[in-house]
């Protein structure tokens, strides 16, 4: 399902100053944890690896097994994190599960200075937030095929306790309640078989923000 909607864009003079260093349009993803969004991500980047740009956000919450520091996230300590903040030197944040995530404006600016497309995956507050600025953006929201199968997938990962995998799941139901807004996304992929959802995932970019190819 696809949805082109009108967007009303804020007067924040901060996100006014990094539009005007911007280079091409931002790509801003989100969706509940366990849609796919990430393995969309990774084979983009695997198949164009010169032509599209991952923002790396910043997070408080602690590394999972595998995750490397300024790849996956910038991993701080929650009174920088917050002090960067106050400053002004971030593009969008959120708090999700009791630990700070966002987007500086610099990751931003490290992107299209070298001529990619710059990709931000963000939570639904994190799209508010960048909606709030007059930053040239396209929405883009991954959506799990049901409910039932963002559960299982969650549970397959194994790094959940019952506690926490609750919690994500009643973030998740906000989530699509929110996509299911006509005013919220530009376009909305669901992630049920991943080959030909990955092929709608590039359809979407080389129409909207500039040809992969």
């Amino acid at each position: 399902m696809q949805r082109i909607v009108s967007k009303v864009i804020g007067s924040n003079t901060r996100g006014f100053a990094l539009h005007m260093m911007l280079n091409s349009k931002l790509l801003v993803i989100s969706g509940p944890s366990g849609s796919g969004k990430s393995t969309l991500l990774k084979k983009l980047f695997k198949e164009y690896p010169n032509k599209c740009g991952f923002s790396v956000s910043h997070t408080t919450r602690n590394p999972r097994p595998g995750e490397v520091d300024g790849k996956d996230y910038y991993f701080f300590k929650r009174d920088v994190m917050e002090k960067a903040i106050a400053n002004g030197e971030f593009l969008e944040h959120a708090e999700y599960s009791r630990n700070l995530y966002g987007t500086s404006k610099k990751a931003v600016k490290d992107v299209t200075d070298q001529g990619k497309i710059c990709i931000l995956d963000v939570d639904r507050q994190g799209v508010l937030n960048v909606k709030s600025t007059n930053i040239n953006s396209f929405f883009l929201f991954v959506k799990p095929p049901s409910m039932d199968e963002l559960e299982e997938r969650l549970r397959n990962r194994g790094t959940e306790t019952e506690e926490s995998l609750q919690r994500r799941l009643n973030i998740a139901r906000f989530d699509m309640e929110y996509a299911d807004k006509p005013d919220s996304y530009d376009c909305i992929v669901v992630n049920d078989v991943l080959e030909e959802s990955y092929i709608k995932f590039k359809e979407v970019i080389n129409r909207e923000i500039c040809p992969l190819e």
